[in-house]
């Protein structure tokens, strides 16, 4: 059986840029619409609203130029206004091909915000379709509010499509302008346009104010709707648009009687790209494009995925040119330790794992983000550990730092079984750590190593959270030695690197 074919139109320029402080530049318009239609493949992108500023013509007239050299004339919109005509004066200005006319597509808006008869709207629509065509521009026409038209005001809708199914129109638009349907409202309302139009084209345009926007898409495909409209990460006015990643997921893996031509293997790339220009940040769990969504944080899991995939579902994250990873935490157990170990190319024995994995769980406790890249540094520690008896131990300390004061600190020791307090003060908190430890050995008649080289490391690519590694070099009777400590915190790390000296010696 010959599977429909589903136009993909993305208006992450046009609806999508209505998300709250987003404001694409011409240059970043044109980037986007060439990674959309050359590397995501959709079938068609809506670019901008005519007539909102000098920058939405430029970046217009530059996209324009660009799609007449790539014979992309046709597969780029516009959305338009019935405005006597300044719409399409705007559009022959930039070179566009394709105005998609808003309209009324409820009674409610069209009484109360127009102030307008149907038949007064239609003829001006007329007008404005037929200006279009004299100047060789095609036209969509979006029906504002459809989906609270079905709902309150059918007969107005039915009259509304019966004009224009009359209309020299390509594309008629079904928005649910307000995020308003549920998914068998979707149906419903789709599938009786659908049997009372047979041969005209339709587009169905969901908003997710329900969190339901894919969930409607797959009705609207079920109800027999020829287009869909999405934007990348979901972007748009309040909650956003049918997200185009998760709605290209759940097409290409539950709807085998339809399909699309949207490359799966760009859309991580491409919406990561987005976020970047936007400063829209894509949340960690969000399906498909999300931080967390391909990473496994349960031991359990890990072990599974080690025994016949157990855990893995179609959404391979390969399929979004992404990579599969097992999280470091409290949660983590063996198998997660092992997976991270086996990508860094290392191997160590099953007790050192089980070290390791515990270091792991206690850092996971103190709410740390542990990454595979911490994963060397806390080897290393765990394993330096194993080399000394702790007889002296840093029971407790008091670290202060105040604008115009001295660093100062308050040291508890414990010496062989013995308590021993101290505070000094010093140029920076670990230097008055340094002088608190100084006050008690010598009350112990105790020398201390020197300190003769400190160096802090943290993870490549990490950010300001990362673990830290300070490698500390002393000297003591002519003896160069060093000692690493392992923390979030620089100065902590410092003092745990300090501690396995006093042990060492």
């Amino acid at each position: 059986m010959d599977k429909k074919k589903i136009e993909i139109m993305d208006t992450t320029l046009r609806d999508g840029e209505q998300t709250s402080g987003v404001s694409f530049s011409a240059a970043e318009k044109l980037t986007i619409a060439q990674l959309l239609l050359e590397e995501l493949k959709v079938d068609r992108i809506e670019i901008a609203s005519a007539r909102v500023s000098e920058g939405e013509f430029q970046g217009v007239k530059g996209i324009m130029s660009w799609a007449q050299e790539k014979g992309y004339t046709h597969r780029i919109e516009v959305l338009t206004f019935v405005d006597g005509g300044l719409s399409i004066d705007w559009m022959k200005k930039t070179g566009a091909k394709v105005q998609n006319l808003l309209t009324k597509g409820s009674l409610n808006h069209l009484t109360h915000q127009l102030k307008k008869t149907p038949e007064q709207h239609f003829a001006e629509i007329a007008e404005s379709i037929a200006l279009a065509k004299e100047n060789d521009i095609e036209t969509n026409v979006y029906l504002e509010d459809w989906s609270n038209g079905m709902r309150n005001s059918p007969e107005y809708v039915f009259q509304y499509l019966d004009f224009l199914t009359q209309q020299p129109v390509k594309r008629i638009l079904l928005p649910d302008t307000l995020g308003v349907l549920i998914p068998a409202h979707t149906y419903k309302y789709i599938a009786a346009i659908r049997a009372r139009y047979p041969d005209i084209h339709f587009d169905f345009h969901a908003h997710n104010d329900y969190d339901l926007s894919v969930a409607n898409v797959m009705e609207a495909i079920n109800a027999g709707i020829d287009g869909l409209h999405v934007t990348v990460n979901g972007m748009g006015e309040r909650a956003g648009n049918s997200p185009l990643e998760s709605t290209v997921a759940v097409i290409n893996d539950f709807m085998p009687e339809v399909s699309i031509g949207v490359n799966e293997t760009s859309l991580f790339s491409v919406s990561k790209l987005v976020e970047t220009f936007t400063g829209y940040r894509i949340p960690a769990n969000k399906p498909i494009v999300g931080d967390n969504v391909f990473t496994q944080t349960a031991g359990i899991h890990a072990d599974g995925d080690n025994k016949n995939n157990l855990y893995f579902n179609d959404l391979l994250p390969e399929r979004f040119g992404r990579k599969r990873q097992y999280a470091l935490g409290k949660t983590s157990g063996k198998a997660n330790i092992e997976k991270n170990l086996q990508e860094l190319g290392l191997k160590l024995n099953q007790e050192d794992i089980k070290l390791v994995t515990q270091r792991i769980i206690e850092l996971g406790d103190k709410k740390e983000t542990v990454t595979k890249e911490d994963l060397p540094y806390i080897i290393s520690d765990v394993l330096h550990s194993k080399i000394f008896e702790e007889k002296i131990v840093v029971e407790s300390y008091i670290l202060s730092h105040a604008k115009g004061m001295r660093p100062s600190t308050t040291l508890s020791l414990r010496i062989d079984g013995e308590l021993i307090e101290e505070h000094a003060q010093g140029d920076g908190q670990f230097d008055a750590f340094m002088n608190a430890l100084g006050k008690i050995y010598k009350s112990k008649n105790l020398q201390l190593p020197k300190l003769v080289d400190y160096a802090v490391r943290i993870p490549p690519g990490s950010s300001s959270d990362a673990l830290c590694e300070t490698v500390i070099t002393w000297t003591n009777n002519g003896k160069e030695f060093k000692t690493r400590g392992l923390d979030s915190d620089q100065t902590v790390a410092a003092i745990i690197a300090t501690q396995k000296m006093l042990n060492v010696v």
